[in-house]
């Protein structure tokens, strides 16, 4: 039975939240205190994190950045913020994904286990040129070099790596990404290719990523 943790302040909507969750065959744990979030991460170890932007004593931004220093768990957005700013920012920072408030449960639920999914796929060690791929790990590693890569990140990167030589679409990327069309986010796509681009870049493979106008990406073999 996977598990949630729920970090969100306005407790009417967690405990909805938990409910939901519970009934849909999660265990569902409530966040109450907010001064030691990361501490309750590390003793529970949740399978995913749903998390809100507007929380006492530090912004979900932030702890989103903290975690992800740590962390590679899957975590889901929840906010009544609805701009492309704040939805933008928050994949930067490493969120899997974004839902705002308020939100359809069938749709969060399809976004949980798209999510969980993604994070349960086989993952092998590979070598792409002087480098290892460690999905398992989230890690490229180059010598005592260690580059971490979100889980998007490094989906994206697999994804690419499978098909090296090749164009391969921007469809093609969020399909695999979200594995349904409908819930397609084209600004989080070009963050995560950005991001991947700067961490590629720290390993020596400048512009190894190639973007074709009008068709979509290249991994150089």
């Amino acid at each position: 039975m996977p598990k949630i943790k729920i970090i969100e302040d306005d407790l009417s909507i967690a405990s909805e939240l938990q409910e939901l969750l519970n009934n849909a065959g999660y265990q569902a744990n409530i966040t109450k205190e907010f001064s030691n979030v990361l501490e309750q991460i590390k003793k529970e170890l949740p399978d995913l994190i749903l998390l809100d932007i507007n929380l006492p004593r530090i912004n979900g931004e932030i702890l989103l950045q903290n975690i992800r220093r740590e962390y590679n768990i899957p975590i889901i957005m929840v906010t009544s913020k609805n701009s492309e700013v704040d939805e933008v920012l928050s994949m930067s920072y490493g969120a899997d994904d974004y839902i705002t408030k308020p939100y359809n449960p069938t749709i969060l639920l399809l976004r949980i286990a798209a999510v969980l999914k993604r994070s349960e796929r086989p993952k092998d060690k590979l070598i792409y040129h002087d480098f290892e791929v460690i999905p398992q790990k989230g890690i490229l590693k180059k010598e005592n070099e260690e580059i971490i890569l979100t889980k998007n990140e490094m989906i994206i990167f697999l994804y690419l790596l499978q098909n090296k030589g090749k164009i391969v679409t921007r469809d093609e990327l969020m399909t695999d990404l979200w594995n349904n069309d409908e819930y397609i986010n084209d600004n989080a796509l070009t963050v995560n290719i950005s991001r991947l681009r700067t961490k590629l870049d720290k390993l020596g493979y400048k512009e190894i990523v190639e973007t074709r106008k009008g068709q979509g990406y290249i991994l150089h073999e």
